[in-house]
């Protein structure tokens, strides 16, 4: 059984300042709110179970580099019940601070810290993998950066290190468990996959200017309201009935 998310209409994509976003930090950046109609792309079985409201997820992002923040809700059907928060922050070392997110100690005994290493394949499937998002046999013709070695993060200078708290939740009885456990085991791929990425299309964005980011956002808009209309799964696939690594 198969879950996909496909962005289907971006409400929001503006300038923010908030001291609210992040307790105790005043931060300012680019605010989007995105809206995500999954039903379509959504296994049979759960299109048979739940109404249409519940496949309709708001996306809210708070991007404020080196912080940014993620929370993605079912406000139509299980409100409060669901949400996926996402914080990032990102440091210039190599994965040793400690609490970069500023836990609770309530939080930080229910952490549990996975190592993402885009140098290493295990969190991957062979179809995430193409040759030109091979790290390594990867080369940049514009920054000149090369293959990854076993030890890049040990050896390579500089170095920025992304740290990540994702928190789940998903109150509905006889669902609980089993959905928190299947979601929150997706995003080590999710993270692997997409940081890859960025790293070996560098050469796409390395002399983009806010200019050539803003007309490209333009053009994605474009290309996705040509995408909804397709019948074709697009994006990471997430495999409900996989078990936990």
């Amino acid at each position: 059984m198969q879950l996909l998310l496909l962005c289907n209409k971006i409400l929001a994509n503006d300038n923010f300042t908030s001291a609210t976003v992040r307790p105790g930090h005043s931060i300012a950046g680019i605010y989007t709110h995105k809206i995500y109609y999954t039903k379509s792309k959504s296994p049979w079985a759960l299109r048979k179970i739940f109404p249409d409201a519940a496949f309709v997820l708001h996306e809210e992002c708070w991007n404020a580099f080196p912080y940014c923040k993620t929370v993605i809700k079912n406000p139509d059907y299980m409100k409060d019940s669901f949400y996926i928060n996402i914080e990032s922050m990102h440091l210039p070392d190599r994965g040793h601070t400690e609490n970069a997110l500023d836990l609770s100690p309530a939080l930080l005994k229910k952490r549990e810290v996975i190592v993402i290493d885009i140098y290493d394949d295990s969190l991957l499937k062979k179809t995430d993998i193409t040759p030109e998002t091979n790290v390594h046999e990867f080369k940049s013709k514009k920054t000149g950066r090369e293959k990854l070695s076993k030890d890049w993060i040990q050896t390579t200078k500089p170095v920025m290190c992304c740290y990540k708290v994702v928190q789940v939740q998903f109150k509905m009885f006889g669902f609980q468990t089993m959905v928190e456990h299947m979601l929150q085991r997706q995003y080590p791929r999710i993270f692997a996959k997409f940081n890859r990425e960025l790293y070996c299309w560098i050469d796409r964005w390395y002399d983009m200017t806010i200019d050539d980011i803003r007309e490209m956002e333009r053009e994605m808009v474009e290309e996705l309201k040509k995408k909804i209309a397709e019948p074709e799964k697009r994006g990471i696939v997430c495999d409900v009935d996989e078990k936990s690594n």
